[in-house]
């Protein structure tokens, strides 16, 4: 992905950044993974719990996952396993996203900011 395509994406995503936040420590905190991923697409898929709902703003729909569903879906090789968590940024800094569209599919690192308060 070019580096202004990451940035739009980026910019596109920000109106989901406060519910992905939430997401994102509910399930660390509830220790459902320590691979939280986030699948952003403008299609339907099977994969996760939706996020957004069509009265979200934004283009998008994100649905939040995890690595165990991936390879339970066989999105990940369970042979890929230990090679992805070796690229996998930690979750209290970075969103794990797996985006869905025109341009096929794709892991991406976003960084996670702090909510202001």
């Amino acid at each position: 992905m070019s580096t202004s395509k990451y940035l739009q994406l980026e910019k596109e995503l920000l109106p989901y950044r406060k519910i992905m936040n939430m997401a994102s420590n509910s399930i660390i905190d509830q220790e459902i993974t320590k691979y939280p991923i986030f699948v952003v697409h403008q299609h339907t898929v099977e994969i996760g719990v939706s996020l957004t709902n069509d009265d979200n703003a934004g283009s998008w729909k994100v649905q939040a996952s995890s690595l165990e569903e991936f390879v339970s879906k066989q999105l990940i090789e369970s042979n890929k396993v230990d090679s992805f968590r070796t690229i996998y940024k930690a979750p209290d800094k970075f969103f794990c996203v797996f985006v869905l569209s025109e341009l096929g599919a794709k892991f991406i690192f976003i960084p996670r900011e702090e909510e202001k308060k």
